[in-house]
């Protein structure tokens, strides 16, 4: 494995541990969301990191904060997500408050990242 950049930075190691975390709840989701809503919940946790890392090789600056809001918006979609798993009875409300609660750091990291680089 590549000794890169990225996986130095504070937001890339939380949002490691929330990947996990989802990877986690959604493997007890009914068979039949497979390949819906934990594909989708998947697919957005997965570039949450991917923009991220690939945010964070970027030269231009404005290249960065394009993966950035994008990687921000992919916590967006996860947000909306899992209040719909949790309307569903697929997680509690103690494991969607969980979820959240890993969720926002990340964000606000990910906000700070690209209004630095607005300026």
């Amino acid at each position: 494995m590549l000794l890169l950049a990225h996986k130095q930075l504070e937001v890339y190691k939380q949002a490691r541990e929330l990947l996990k975390s989802i990877y986690q709840l959604t493997a007890k989701f009914p068979k039949e969301e497979k390949y819906l809503l934990v594909d989708q919940i998947r697919r957005a946790v997965v570039s949450v990191c991917s923009n991220i890392a690939e945010g964070s090789s970027r030269l231009s600056p404005a290249e960065k904060k394009r993966f950035y809001e994008i990687s921000r918006s992919s916590l967006v979609e996860i947000d909306t997500q899992i209040d719909i798993s949790e309307s569903l009875g697929y997680m509690t409300q103690g494991e969607l408050q969980q979820l959240e609660s890993m969720m926002e750091p990340v964000f606000k990291m990910l906000s700070k990242m690209i209004r630095n680089l607005s300026e």
